[in-house]
């Protein structure tokens, strides 16, 4: 059983394929990540879309822009309604995130379940509280708006 847990639905105003295609393509995480995660991918990489087995390899700066090595797999893809990626390296002791696309009447609600838990035991938790819970956030809260203005304007 997963700490931490951070969970997020989101309506976007597209079809299921549409957002299929922007979430499955590794290099949009970049358009919705905070400039200030300094999020890079590290190259060379499957290009491809979301597929198992695929292994994306990122330098972000989570913290005092110290910059990170965070490597995810790709876990499990049941396209175009789920992936699931996991950390193999990165600043988590554990780290699992389910993303999911239901169609709605009108576009598609997409939702976020992340499992986490920090290294480090009562010093890891201490952080949690201090630091990480703000930060992750304030990460999807970046993530929201820049969807809303992304989609909204595709919509239009």
């Amino acid at each position: 059983m997963a700490k931490h847990v951070l969970q997020r639905e989101q309506f976007l105003p597209v079809s299921l394929e549409e957002a299929w295609e922007f979430f499955s393509t590794p290099r949009n995480l970049a358009r919705i990540t905070p400039a200030d995660m300094g999020f890079r991918i590290r190259e060379p990489f499957d290009d491809g879309p979301a597929h198992a087995g695929q292994r994306i390899t990122y330098t972000v700066k989570p913290m005092l822009g110290i910059p990170l090595t965070w490597v995810t797999l790709i876990e499990q893809v049941e396209a175009p309604h789920r992936f699931v990626d996991t950390q193999l390296k990165g600043p988590y002791k554990r780290w699992w995130h389910l993303h999911t696309f239901e169609p709605v009447d009108g576009g598609v609600m997409m939702r976020d379940r992340v499992e986490y838990e920090l290294p480090f035991g009562p010093l890891g938790e201490l952080l949690h509280d201090i630091f990480v819970k703000k930060r992750l956030k304030h990460i999807f809260d970046y993530r929201f708006a820049t969807l809303e203005t992304l989609f909204r304007k595709r919509a239009a």
